[in-house]
C-alpha cells in the first residue's frame, strides 16, 4: 500500500520532501520506496528516531505541509504532529471505528464487524481521528485473511486516489468518528485466539472462521499442540461451481 501510494503522488510531481521508512530489519518495499525518490531531493528517515529532538529538528527545517501515514509502525506523538500545519493523514485497512488497531482483516472475519478502508486524520489516539473518506469492503464465505487483505489493499488505493485531489481543494468535510460501536484490537489478542484447544467444544462456524481469518502463508496463524509440538493449520475455501 505505502509503495503504490508512493507511486501515484511521484506521477502527480507531487512534491515531497521526507520519506519515514522503518528500520531496514522492519522494511517491506523500502529499496524500491527509495528508488521512487531518485533524482529528487528527499530526506530518508528512520521511523525509529521519531522521538528524537535531531530527528523533529531535521523535519521541521523541510517545511512539510501535511504528513502521510501508510501502515507505519510507529504512533506519531503531538511533537511531530504540531510540525504539520495540515495534520497528518492515516490509510488504515478498516472501516472505522470498526478494527481500529492491528489485524482488522482477522477481526472482520472473526467477529463479524464491516470490513473497509478508511483514510483520516491522525490525532493523540490510535484510528480514531476524523474521517476523510472510507469505503466498505465485502466479506465473501470463501474470504480468508490473506484474500481479505488483498481486497483492502487494493480499496485502499482506489480510495486514496478518488480522494486525494478533494481533499486538497479542501472539498472534504471530515466526520467524527461513532466510538460507541467501533472496536480495537492488538497484536496479543490474535496470539490470545491462536492455539486450538482440541478439548474444547467449537460450533462449527466458529472454528472455521478462525481458521480462515488466521490463514496466510507463509505467516504462520492458527494451531493445535501435539506432543509438544505446535501444528499449524490453514483452510482452503471454494465455492461449488456446478451449482450455479
Amino acid at each position: 500500500m505505502g509503495l503504490q501510494v508512493l507511486r501515484w503522488l511521484c506521477q502527480r510531481n507531487e512534491q515531497i520532501v521526507g520519506l519515514i521508512l522503518h528500520p531496514p530489519a522492519r522494511q517491506k518495499f523500502g529499496d524500491e520506496m527509495i528508488a521512487c525518490m531518485y533524482g529528487n531531493d528527499v530526506q530518508i528517515i528512520d521511523g525509529s528516531t521519531l522521538r528524537e529532538n535531531s530527528t523533529l529538528d531535521l523535519i521541521a527545517s523541510l517545511k512539510p505541509d501535511i504528513g502521510l501515514s501508510v501502515l507505519f509502525g510507529y504512533i506519531l506523538k503531538p511533537a511531530l504532529l504540531q510540525l504539520l500545519p495540515k495534520g497528518c493523514l492515516n490509510l488504515h485497512p478498516s472501516f472505522l471505528p470498526y478494527n481500529r488497531g492491528e489485524y482488522p482483516n482477522v477481526w472482520s472475519i472473526i467477529e463479524g464487524t464491516p470490513a473497509g478502508v478508511s483514510l483520516h486524520y491522525i490525532d493523540e489516539g490510535i484510528d480514531t481521528g476524523n474521517i476523510v473518506a472510507q469505503t466498505q469492503v465485502s466479506v465473501e464465505p470463501i474470504d480468508t485473511g490473506e484474500s481479505l487483505y488483498r481486497k483492502l489493499e487494493s480499496a485502499a488505493l482506489d480510495l486514496f486516489i478518488s480522494s486525494w485531489e478533494k481533499f486538497c481543494k479542501g472539498e472534504v468535510v471530515p466526520q467524527i468518528q461513532e466510538y460507541s460501536k467501533g472496536t480495537f484490537h492488538r497484536v496479543k489478542d490474535v496470539e490470545a485466539i491462536d492455539e486450538i484447544e482440541l478439548e474444547r467444544l467449537y460450533t462449527a462456524r466458529t472454528l472455521i472462521d478462525l481458521l480462515r481469518a488466521r490463514t496466510f502463508p507463509p505467516h504462520h496463524g492458527a494451531y493445535f499442540r501435539h506432543d509438544g509440538r505446535k501444528i499449524y493449520l490453514r483452510l482452503e475455501l471454494i465455492y461449488d461451481e456446478t451449482s450455479i
